[in-house]
């Protein structure tokens, strides 16, 4: 990258690498000279995402400091990072981090598996789960039994069906937050809501800031459109947000876009507290910065006694700085797509005018049918189910991971569809390539980060419960087993497995 984003400060950096927890030595084995060990531990945050990419790092006189350490040292950890290519450095711009062009980056992206490969293949790519019965059935025959009226007007309706669009504001109100029909939008799933904002709000070249990590979907949407992605590195485990680096990204970078998943953030199951939301919202306010909050897995709380905080557009009720997406592919079915945006009318009205020019409307059936299950209970009734089945299997994956791979670590989430695995110090594209030798498909870190963060780390998603989990926990293994091989330059043929 040509010059560093955000900035992590020498204070920041040190507590960081003191966190680090260092493995003993093996017998008979030298411990690695200071600089070394130095640098090993800026890349090892750099690879985890914990330090983005492209983040300025601190002088060497200020982190010398910071770590009490000469500052020869820290100069040749730089240098060796710089000769490894995850420092860049130029006169008078300082050294940010990198990742070097031949890091392995996952080849493939998240979408589901063709039906042919499902009965070989696990497939623990996607987070998502099957249609909820019978309400699906019945949410569609609801929607065909209203459908006349409309089958004799044009069918289009670029900002969504009126009676959709009242439904969606009388949720928000009762949830807290007054809301008008003119404030929402219709949408074909959040990714066409997103993808509409960032068209909006963004064009090419300007900066977006995201969670790192962050839904690995939505990141490359933003690439495509031309964005420049700022990571904020999330904070360790289920804590997330860091409102202080937060703060200081809004800023100094001074991103149109920042984008967030509060309620049980994807990857990782963080949920924000009050406090961290609340300064969010006050943060891109000042900045000037379109606050982004996407709350497709806000009703997917899994466990008893999780108090959902006040939602992010509670904050900001007028929709002035923050643009809230929902949808219905996560919580009820991913092949249901319809999501809706809520924002400022005059938001509202800008989307809806450029909606012209890319899919016109959403289509109506669809809409009917969400919004049945809106007026009849139905979608209360399929959401509870939805939630009891990602609680078990979200249980079985649990006890079969930490059976058969009792060296990865994870901070188990209270709702969402993800698991956040650091996957014992193997890297997650490799891991990603033996799965698919050994029938499990699993996406690796690096999709999830800015420019190929995370290389430790796997999600896994709670889609598959019971022996099934068993058996993907068993694959995964398998494939740990044939990285670990690899490492050592030894071989191991992949297990033989029946579906």
């Amino acid at each position: 990258m040509a010059q560093w984003t955000s900035a992590v400060g020498a204070a920041q950096l040190a507590r960081l690498l003191n966190s680090q927890q260092d493995r003993p030595a093996g017998p008979g084995t030298r411990r690695p000279p200071a600089y070394r060990a130095l640098a090993d531990g800026v890349r090892l945050l750099v690879l985890e995402g914990r330090v983005p990419v492209a983040a300025r790092l601190p002088a060497e006189r200020e982190l010398a400091l910071a770590l009490s350490v000469s500052r020869t040292t820290v100069a040749a950890a730089y240098e060796a990072l710089r000769a490894e290519g995850f420092l860049e450095s130029r006169r008078g711009a300082g050294s940010w981090t990198a990742v070097p062009a031949g890091n392995p980056l996952p080849a493939r992206g998240l979408e589901p598996l063709p039906p042919e490969a499902l009965g070989s293949v696990i497939d623990l790519g996607t987070a998502a789960l099957p249609a909820p019965e019978p309400w699906l059935t019945r949410a569609v025959q609801g929607a065909l039994e209203e459908l006349p009226p409309y089958a004799h007007t044009h069918g289009d309706y670029p900002a969504g069906l009126p009676v959709l669009r009242a439904m969606i504001a009388d949720r928000y109100t009762a949830r807290g937050i007054p809301t008008m029909p003119e404030q929402i939008m219709v949408t074909t799933g959040a990714m066409g809501a997103i993808d509409a904002i960032c068209h909006l709000f963004g064009g090419r070249g300007e900066r977006i800031a995201v969670e790192s990590p962050s839904y690995a979907n939505i990141l490359q949407l933003m690439r495509e459109a031309g964005a420049r992605l700022v990571p904020v590195a999330m904070a360790e485990g289920l804590t997330g947000w860091d409102m202080d680096r937060w703060r200081q990204v809004l800023r100094e970078a001074a991103p149109r876009i920042a984008y967030v998943v509060a309620d049980f953030h994807n990857p990782t199951g963080a949920l924000a507290d009050e406090d961290q939301r609340r300064r969010l919202v006050d943060a891109a306010r000042s900045a000037g910065t379109v606050l982004v909050a996407d709350e497709t897995m806000s009703e997917l709380w899994l466990d008893d006694g999780v108090e959902m905080p006040r939602p992010v557009c509670g904050f900001d009720p007028a929709g002035s700085t923050v643009v809230t997406v929902g949808s219905a592919s996560k919580a009820f079915w991913a092949g249901m797509r319809i999501g809706w945006v809520r924002a400022a009318p005059d938001v509202i009205r800008s989307l809806v005018a450029a909606r012209a020019y890319a899919d016109l409307g959403t289509p109506v059936v669809e809409q009917l049918a969400v919004n049945w299950l809106f007026g009849t209970g139905g979608w209360e009734q399929a959401v509870e189910v939805r939630r009891a089945q990602a609680r078990q299997n979200r249980d079985d994956l649990l006890a079969a991971v930490r059976r058969e791979l009792p060296g990865w670590e994870f901070e188990v989430p209270r709702g969402g569809l993800t698991l956040w695995v650091r996957a014992g110090g193997l890297s997650g594209s490799r891991l990603a390539e033996a799965g698919e030798r050994v029938g499990v498909r699993v996406p690796s870190g690096p999709r999830f980060g800015v420019d190929g963060a995370f290389e430790g780390y796997v999600r896994l998603p709670f889609t598959v419960g019971g022996a099934v989990a068993e058996e993907a926990a068993a694959r995964l293994a398998a494939a740990a087993r044939l990285v670990e091989a690899g490492a050592s330059g030894g071989t191991e043929s992949p297990r033989t497995f029946v579906a």
